[in-house]
């Protein structure tokens, strides 16, 4: 699986490096309050209060998958105010002697290399349509893309049962629906004709406050972790950070 764990800072126009760090979400909370605290108000150039991305990541194969990698994939982009998306490959090809890993990271690839296109403009669905397009390795993924405007609105598009969570203040504000045929057959973009398209993608928005953290993951992370444990993980690593700075 894969997860991005996500904070929305207020950031100087001019800190380029602190939109565009993929650290740890601890390492990166003690750097951005240096960060931060170095960003005294200029009469000349007053700050405006934008959000952006903090990024940690972590990918943990299934024990049967560990020698090929695992079967997801994923990306991050500081493209305005951020991108990320999980893709999980669908592991029935194996079956055909496909390797499953192969649709989902290319797929990921090509929607790296498409977050800034002109016809995209912040959209996920776009993305989704264009890099779906343009991959052309056999298989088949559920996938989750989220682009975040820097007036905080964070956009997103899924296909499957790949999810996120917006966590405030200890509570789940937002969590998107997984979208299946029937039980363990979910929605998934394919190599084949038939099948899901970017016009089944379940659409929607979210205003984020600068604070929350973003779970995004495939449905290895969902399926066996309850909601509340991903919160109290979350306290923990916050109380660690606190510790260490005060």
């Amino acid at each position: 699986m894969a997860i991005s764990l996500i904070r929305t800072p207020i950031s100087h126009p001019l800190i380029h490096s602190l939109r565009s760090s993929t650290l740890s979400s601890i390492d990166e909370s003690l750097r951005r309050k240096r960060l931060l605290s170095s960003c005294a108000p200029s009469q000349l150039n007053p700050i405006r209060s934008e959000v952006s991305f903090c990024v940690g990541t972590h990918l943990i194969p299934h024990p049967n998958k560990v020698e090929r990698g695992g079967e997801d994939a994923f990306f991050v982009s500081n493209y305005n105010g951020g991108a990320i998306a999980v893709a999980d490959g669908v592991s029935g090809w194996a079956e055909q002697n496909v390797d499953p890993s192969l649709f989902p990271k290319e797929l990921m690839a090509n929607a790296s290399n498409l977050v800034g296109d002109e016809e995209v403009n912040n959209d996920p669905q776009i993305l989704l349509r264009k890099a779906h397009a343009a991959t052309s390795s056999i298989g088949s993924a559920t996938v989750i893309v989220a682009m975040l405007e820097r007036n905080g609105i964070l956009k997103i598009a899924s296909v499957g049962d790949c999810g996120l969570r917006v966590i405030r203040e200890g509570q789940i504000i937002f969590s998107t629906s997984p979208q299946e045929h029937y039980f363990d057959c979910p929605y998934q973009l394919s190599s084949e004709v038939v099948g899901q398209t970017y016009l089944d993608a379940m659409v929607s928005s979210v205003e984020l406050m600068e604070g929350d953290t973003i779970v995004m993951g495939s449905d290895g992370l969902f399926d066996n972790i309850f909601d509340q444990e991903i919160i109290s993980t979350i306290a923990r690593c916050r109380d660690v950070v606190e510790a260490g700075i005060s």
